[in-house]
């Protein structure tokens, strides 16, 4: 069972990154944090990357519903999504909630991660 959802989309780099949280905002998720992996690289490193950004999500009420569950569960908190360019495509890559959380070993955590999975799965979808 694959940790995340993954495919190419028909969409220049910087436009799919607007769709992408923008299609997030419409389900109710945040933007906690965006990281420019391609700028912290040069920057830190002096070296060349390309685009690449790390989109951490959240929806308040389910997150709250996890971290009451499992205190512990924000080490795996938010939900993350990455874009970035591969070749002459834009990626983009979703974490798979049902996956994650079945390390955890919490049967509470169970519902709240299949209705997030949903929804990321529905922004997934409407994505191309």
């Amino acid at each position: 069972m694959s940790y995340c959802f993954t495919k190419a989309l028909k969409l220049p780099f910087g436009e799919a990154v607007e769709r992408v949280i923008d299609q997030f905002k419409q389900r109710g998720f945040g933007v906690l944090s965006d990281i420019d992996v391609k700028a912290t690289l040069k920057k830190k490193l002096g070296v060349d990357f390309q685009n690449y950004r790390i989109l951490g999500m959240c929806n308040p009420p389910n997150a709250y519903k996890a971290l009451s569950a499992e205190p512990n569960i924000g080490v795996m908190l938010p939900c993350n999504a990455v874009v970035y360019e591969q070749g002459d495509h834009t990626v983009l890559s979703i974490i798979r909630p049902t996956v994650a959380m079945q390390a955890v070993g919490n049967d509470e955590l169970g519902p709240v991660a299949t209705y997030i999975e949903g929804e990321l799965k529905a922004v997934f979808d409407s994505l191309h």
